[in-house]
């Protein structure tokens, strides 16, 4: 997933019109960022966008493909809500601007929509009892560790 510098210099001048954007190395790729709102990422030299209700289809149909991380998983087991960004969008900056502007307003819906609450996971597990069993007789001593006597 390595990212060269001329590349994500290239997506970082393209994208100067959508305002504030950082950039931040990750597990060999670049995530960028509108503020605090992470919205695209930089792998293998390709440009991906987060994909929601508003702009999926919009990205299909130019030809985008889902970041798969994890090509090999089953079922799209490894896909994740970002799309490529075709070359011809890439270089029309009116374009690219207009579709990252949309993935920061996509990556705002989906931080203020409310998440399902998990239910605490409860499992019942046997305790584990601190006493041990008395001996049978006084004549056994109970398993484990031997006082030594001092002369």
């Amino acid at each position: 997933m390595a990212v060269s510098d001329g590349f994500e210099a290239f997506v970082l001048e393209q994208l100067e019109e959508v305002g504030a954007i950082t950039s931040k190395r990750m597990f060999g790729g670049v995530g960028l960022y509108a503020g605090d709102l992470f919205f695209a990422l930089l792998a293998n030299d390709v440009l991906y966008l987060k994909a929601g209700d508003a702009n999926r289809a919009q990205l299909e149909a130019a030809g985008a493909r889902p970041f798969q991380p994890y090509p090999d998983r089953p079922a799209g087991g490894g896909t994740m809500k970002y799309y490529s960004v075709p070359v011809a969008i890439l270089e029309d900056g009116d374009e690219l601007i207009r579709w990252a502007k949309t993935s920061v307003a996509v990556a705002r819906e989906q931080r203020a929509a409310p998440r399902p609450r998990r239910q605490p996971v409860t499992s019942v597990t046997p305790s584990r009892s601190r006493t041990r069993a008395k001996p049978a007789s006084s004549s056994e001593k109970p398993a484990g560790r031997r006082k030594r006597r001092r002369p």
